[in-house]
């Protein structure tokens, strides 16, 4: 198996990194909304693929993906070097409660503490993976130290238990939510949720199914959301 992720505009090199390119990060990185945002900070970046998403789909001019892994720093490094946006993209080796630097208007996170494995219809594979290195209580302060505070969006996909401890402790407010299921009548499996310092008059809740009634297609809603970026799309 190749250790080469081809996107439509950009190629992801994932060897030796532990969160390989997966489901989660490109449904977040294909929902989120970007119109905007002129700097994004992307949390536990990996290979980098959310930040890259994020670069072709904004015209954001500064996106910084921090990791606390330094292999896996260095692989977004090289992936950011090596795309059409290689000017606007950093890639720093640090943890996101040591970063200390500018506010962003968006701030992206697939969390690097759960498996980022695909979507499966038949086994939703969705036991968490934990790690000592950033708490909920961590990943909220730091992002709520960064994230500009009357126009920042905060985004995140986390499985569906983990995300609704997470929008209990957080000092943010909800004002996007999407639930995530493998196939229509099956279990919630994750959520990717945006917030923002100002609470909105509503709450806009979306629903999305990857996979149609036989368990192998793609829906249309899913191919819809991640097109530009999917090859086989």
């Amino acid at each position: 198996m190749s250790d080469t992720f081809q996107f439509k505009q950009f190629a992801v090199n994932q060897a030796g990194v532990a969160m390989k390119v997966g489901t989660d990060g490109v449904l977040l990185g294909a929902w989120v909304a970007v119109d905007g945002a002129k700097s994004v900070l992307d949390i536990g970046t990996g290979t980098g693929v959310i930040a890259l998403m994020m670069a072709q789909r904004g015209g954001a001019e500064r996106i910084v993906g921090v990791d606390i892994d330094q292999t896996a720093a260095q692989c977004a490094a090289e992936n950011f070097a090596a795309s059409p946006w290689a000017e606007r993209l950093t890639a720093l080796h640090t943890s996101v409660q040591e970063y200390d630097g500018h506010t962003f208007d968006l701030i992206v996170s697939n969390p690097p503490y759960f498996t980022n494995s695909l979507l499966c219809p038949d086994n939703s594979r969705t036991t968490a993976r934990h790690t000592t290195s950033l708490s909920f209580e961590d990943l909220d302060s730091s992002v709520c130290r960064v994230l500009d505070r009357d126009t920042g969006r905060f985004a995140l996909i986390l499985p569906a238990e983990q995300m609704e401890r997470y929008l209990t402790l957080t000092r943010l407010n909800l004002v996007r939510r999407c639930d995530v299921y493998s196939k229509a009548g099956g279990k919630l499996v994750r959520v990717m949720a945006e917030l923002s310092f100002v609470e909105p008059q509503s709450v806009e809740h979306q629903k999305i199914i990857i996979y149609g009634d036989s368990g192998r297609e793609y829906t249309e809603q899913y191919r819809g959301l991640t097109k530009d970026f999917y090859l086989k799309f």
